[in-house]
């Protein structure tokens, strides 16, 4: 805590204090906010709009928490507050946290140096992010049309999620080597390279998608995806992703972070 003394200073200095205070952080947050993932600005903060009878906030923290599973779509009644969330700064924050402590954790490591060891990435939400597509067709709100979906993923823009593209350069730098785990299929294997080329994420050790063999839920599929990784000497000192599917199951890394995502579920 910062004590001023009345002996030092008078209220006119502790007034031009208070706003060069104000001005530096505006001017950080300004700084701060420069690379977001949607250009979509919300009207106003990340509440959205009241809804008697549903707390749209507590249905999130039951989605993150993994209280709420099974579910299709986002309530139709937190379509907004969902938008609200995703665009304003809230979204970021939180994954920023994620990363702040995947960072702290990372920098902790020592490396074999033999190349063994890995970080597991998810691909959807984790390193790119789809926000542009759900945000033309109801954050989660409407029922997915796979067509619509894929023809979006055929363009290859989505963006890096900003948080997830930090983390992936700092483990680069530490001596670890990324490793993709997607549920997309082995029929998007280029167009998922070369978005995640133009994304920023530029070197990898494995890019595995799913192929026609890779029966049962993501949770079976990342396992066995892991598993085969294991066996062939990598050691998972890492692994992150936006859905439980991706941090559970067998031969999940030493230690795992989730990213928010309350626009869809995947068992």
């Amino acid at each position: 805590m910062l004590f001023i003394s009345t002996k030092h200073y008078n209220m006119g200095g502790v007034v031009l204090v208070l706003w060069l205070f104000l001005f530096a952080s505006s001017v950080h947050l300004s700084q701060g906010i420069s690379h977001e993932i949607h250009l979509l600005r919300p009207r106003h903060g990340s509440g959205g709009h009241h809804v008697p009878g549903l707390s749209c906030l507590s249905w999130r923290l039951g989605v993150e928490t993994r209280n709420i599973i099974e579910w299709s779509t986002v309530p139709q009644a937190c379509e907004s507050y969902v938008g609200h969330y995703m665009l304003g700064r809230q979204y970021r924050k939180d994954s920023g946290m994620v990363v702040f402590e995947a960072l702290a954790y990372a920098q902790g490591l020592k490396p074999a140096g033999d190349g063994k060891d890995i970080w597991v990435f998810d691909v959807d939400e984790t390193s790119l992010s789809n926000l542009p597509y759900f945000a033309k067709h109801g954050f989660g709100a409407e029922a997915l049309n796979l067509t619509r979906a894929n023809s979006w993923v055929y363009e290859g823009k989505a963006p890096a999620q900003p948080e997830s593209l930090k983390l992936y350069k700092k483990l680069l730098s530490l001596g670890i080597k990324v490793v993709f785990i997607t549920g997309r299929s082995e029929a998007l294997r280029n167009v998922t390279t070369e978005n995640l080329h133009n994304a920023g994420f530029h070197t990898w050790e494995k890019l595995n998608l799913r192929g026609s063999s890779d029966t049962g839920t993501a949770v079976v599929y990342k396992s066995n995806a892991r598993k085969k990784l294991e066996k062939s000497g990598y050691r998972i000192v890492g692994n992150i992703g936006d859905q439980w599917s991706d941090i559970l199951g067998t031969n999940v890394g030493n230690r795992t972070f989730k990213l928010p995502n309350p626009i869809y579920y995947v068992s």
